[in-house]
């Protein structure tokens, strides 16, 4: 395996620079190396810190992010993980669960310092040069190459890959400085001792229970619960079951997808603490961590001549904040983008993001941008009853035919043209 960091070269020129090594900086990576294996030896990733370094999401692996890892040839199996048996849908604790057949996970719930370190192992595995430890300053594109300013130096290259986050540098040096489009969310991991009490069904004597028969604190089911929304935040509660060095416990968060204007909105952590404590919970018990995410939308800047975006950088989902599966799908549009661009001499990138907005993953990004404008404006509670406890038919129904199921899709579209 080739190691993380090299010594600097005195004039160091890359043909491509990655920014960021988490999962939608390698997923191009590994995918250019797929596809083109004669750029291998060119490509340079940029990590400003160590893996396994700690990364604040809740976890959630869909199974179009696995049909993307698959088509790999990596098996995340190999990693810790919990398995998610249903995935319930609620206000205020009641509303619909998502279940597929006996022995089927709704999805995967995975540790991110875990993940990525892994997708880095096999990076490397594959000849990928990663630093580590290298804080990305600035990006300078030029006529014939890209200046990537660094804390250990200047790095050039023929393109340039922004993979760095919600807070991209990257994205920065191409679309300026605007923070619309972006995501809140705060969460916190509960020790094993406390999610056993959750597990154990001993709650306050107020707690509002379901009434479907089902147990409302399942070890392998997750919730989603939107009982934040009459409060002025478009998003919602969640509770995951997850693993610590493979002791279970539990992921508790809030999202707010900053969709629409509230005027008004209840503070984050007031929110998630009322939640908490009608779970009798204390929420100043635990260790309390917030990050941003950026959403999608079409007209989000994608690229640049010679710089192009991926993952949170260019624009994740609206409606759920889910981040990993779509970062791994951009590593594929990416990837042919980059090859073509080589193949070509044409480092524009003119067609890039018409290629994101017309792949599965685009349009799969478009629609929960427009349900997520849909559902944050029934902010009335009988209007979310209606929709999670007697609508539950057309909610499965729309979740079939226009959300999942994109990741496979790609998948075959991409098979097809290589």
């Amino acid at each position: 395996m080739m190691p993380y960091n090299l010594p600097m070269p005195r004039h160091p020129q890359y043909k491509i620079i990655i920014v960021g090594s988490g999962p939608a900086g390698l997923s191009t990576a590994l995918h250019l190396a797929r596809i083109a294996p004669d750029l291998v030896p060119g490509i340079l990733i940029l990590e400003k810190s160590r893996h396994p370094r700690i990364k604040l999401c809740a976890g959630g692996l869909l199974p179009d992010g696995e049909a993307i890892l698959q088509h790999l040839g990596l098996d995340v199996a190999s990693l810790p993980s919990v398995d998610v048996d249903s995935a319930h849908f609620d206000f205020a604790g009641r509303g619909l669960s998502a279940r597929l057949l006996r022995g089927m996970r709704v999805f995967r719930v995975i540790r991110r310092d875990e993940f990525d370190a892994w997708l880095a192992k096999e990076a490397a595995s594959r000849g990928m040069e990663i630093r580590e430890g290298v804080t990305v300053r600035g990006v300078q594109p030029g006529a014939d190459s890209v200046t990537v300013v660094t804390d250990q130096g200047e790095f050039r290259a023929q393109a340039v890959v922004g993979a760095d986050g919600s807070n991209s540098v990257v994205r920065r040096a191409i679309a300026g400085g605007g923070s619309g489009h972006v995501a809140r969310a705060l969460e916190i991991v509960l020790p094993v001792a406390a999610s056993e009490r959750r597990a154990g069904g001993n709650p306050p004597a107020n707690e509002q229970m379901p009434s479907s028969g089902l147990d409302p604190h399942d070890a392998n089911d997750a919730y989603f619960d939107f009982i934040p929304l009459p409060q002025g935040i478009s998003g919602y509660v969640w509770d995951f079951p997850t693993q610590i060095q493979g002791a279970p416990t539990r992921c508790w968060g809030i999202y707010d997808s900053n969709i629409l204007p509230r005027p008004g909105r209840a503070p984050l952590r007031r929110a998630l603490a009322d939640e908490m404590q009608r779970h009798g919970y204390n929420l100043d018990d635990y260790d309390l961590k917030g990050h941003p995410i950026r959403w999608f939308t079409p007209k989000n800047t994608l690229a640049a001549p010679r710089v192009l975006l991926v993952g949170d950088a260019a624009g994740v989902d609206a409606l759920l904040g889910e981040g990993i599966s779509f970062a791994l799908g951009y590593g594929t549009l990416a990837a042919q983008a980059i090859r073509d661009a080589f193949r070509q001499n044409d480092f524009s990138f003119s067609d890039y993001a018409a290629r994101v907005r017309r792949s599965p993953l685009g349009r799969a990004l478009r629609r929960r941008t427009l349900l997520a404008r849909i559902i944050y404006r029934l902010d009335r509670p009988f209007m979310q009853r209606i929709v999670w406890q007697r609508l539950g038919w057309l909610v499965r129904l729309l979740a079939v035919v226009s959300v999942t199921g994109w990741g496979r899709r790609q998948v075959k579209q991409r098979a097809r043209r290589f």
